[in-house]
């Protein structure tokens, strides 16, 4: 009798759990009406979730989403067997928890909202701006100055790094550097990274056509997917482009291959019509009326503009 009364208590135990279950689906329920809202509504939640996925993927959150997971499943084991104390706890650390994590995430965070405001984005959704006219960024001369210097180094095996800015202004690390203020030249650039001249060690970067700063100190990217062949001035390569949109070119000390990084990914081994075709992507900035992007409203008024040039 006893046995049978232990069965029956923990037949009892599963029955209420199902019954709970139960209780709680119950509640869910779809809308009755079903519109053109709602379908936004959840093609946005769509990309939400993706972005959020590619993210953890690519920084230390994969790591931390492990954690959150096993504390996950351990609450809800603890909710099942009603350990009253332990979720007592859990709910007084809760918002410890929450503001440790955003400290510690602090640099991915901040590069998602830099993200969400940057020009190139922006202008897809509200593209109100293209008819006005900015510089260029980068020339046809300083692309060929660019190509022939590093595959100048890279027969070499001079180890170099250098970063083209864009929309996102690299102040912060351009003064860890040595300023400078020079037009680009595929000599001044070797002669830059050649061993043991002063300016050799860190990064040159280029602004508008000119040489800004060298011997600049990057963040090194700490993405757990990246190659564990490739050394420090690779990570840093990574590492610029992950908190900026700015492209960075890197020659290999150990094999002489040239590869490129941009929005925090890396190219390795490319050739010099790649290089060439990415580097024309910089050319004119987001904005000018030399963009011809997909989403142009005015394109009447640009043509208008034209005309009256003529």
């Amino acid at each position: 009798m006893k046995n049978v009364g232990k069965s029956w208590e923990g037949s009892g135990s599963v029955d209420n759990i199902i019954e709970y279950l139960r209780f709680r689906f119950s509640k869910l329920s779809l809308p009755v009406s079903f519109g053109v809202i709602d379908i936004v509504q959840i093609l946005l939640i769509a990309i939400f979730v993706y972005y959020l996925i590619v993210w953890v993927k690519n920084t230390r959150a994969y790591m931390l989403l492990k954690g959150v997971l096993f504390v996950a499943i351990f609450l809800i084991v603890a909710t099942l067997l009603h350990m009253d104390t332990i979720l007592w706890i859990c709910r007084q650390l809760s918002v410890v928890a929450i503001t440790g994590i955003i400290v510690i995430f602090q640099p991915e965070l901040r590069r998602v909202l830099e993200q969400l405001g940057e020009k190139n984005k922006l202008s897809t959704l509200i593209p109100f701006e293209s008819s006005k006219t900015v510089d260029e960024r980068i020339s046809d001369r300083t692309i060929g100055e660019l190509i022939h210097a590093a595959y100048a180094m890279g027969e070499v095996k001079t180890g170099a790094l250098i970063v083209v800015e864009q929309n996102i202004v690299l102040k912060e690390y351009e003064k860890t550097g040595i300023a400078m203020d020079s037009m680009i030249s595929s000599q001044l650039l070797i002669n830059i990274f050649e061993h043991n001249t002063p300016l050799h060690d860190g990064a040159v970067i280029i602004r508008n056509n000119r040489i800004v700063a060298a011997t600049c100190y990057l963040p090194l990217s700490d993405n757990l997917a990246l190659n564990k062949s490739l050394g420090t001035r690779h990570r840093a390569g990574v590492g610029i482009s992950e908190v900026s949109d700015a492209l960075t070119i890197i020659v290999s000390e150990e094999t002489g291959k040239i590869s490129y990084a941009v929005g925090g990914k890396i190219y390795t081994g490319v050739n010099p019509g790649s290089l060439r075709e990415q580097l024309n992507k910089l050319k004119i900035k987001s904005g000018s009326k030399e963009d011809n992007g997909k989403f142009r409203i005015w394109k009447g008024w640009s043509r208008h503009e034209e005309k009256a040039d003529k």
